[in-house]
């Protein structure tokens, strides 16, 4: 066989989300300042773009930003004033912790626990690595 029907052959055991180009843009939170609390209105749409659950991206913020939070069907009520950039940065600093795919370079990842340790799984490349943050 010669390189490019190797190559063909190669594309075509490829998932399909693979051939997918689109770029993945970081959700930037909606919140408003009430009193001495903060509320994030569209919380849950942030963890479902980055296809993990609210509880995991509720954990991890409350430990990072350091405040006392509570997760309501409205959105996330922290007790502190916070302004939206730190929540964005966080987010980001999640995304490149637990999401994005090492590898690729692609948000197509799901999140694998085996044992007590975490494994961040590409649906596009296949590749299999270790979350480095415990929380």
């Amino acid at each position: 066989m010669d390189y490019e029907s190797l190559l063909e052959r190669g594309k075509k055991q490829l998932p399909e989300i693979a051939d997918k180009s689109e770029r993945f843009e970081l959700p930037k939170v909606l919140g408003h300042i009430q009193g001495n609390r903060t509320i994030i209105s569209n919380f849950h749409q942030v963890a479902g773009v980055l296809r993990r659950g609210p509880e995991h991206l509720l954990k991890y913020l409350l430990k990072e930003l350091a405040v006392p939070g509570e997760l309501k069907k409205s959105g996330l009520i922290i007790g502190a004033k916070l302004p939206a950039s730190r929540f964005n940065e966080k987010i980001a600093q999640y995304a490149n912790d637990f999401v994005i795919c090492s590898v690729c370079k692609k948000a197509d990842t799901t999140l694998v626990k085996e044992d007590k340790f975490a494994f961040i799984k590409c649906q596009v490349c296949g590749a299999k690595q270790s979350v480095k943050v415990r929380i």
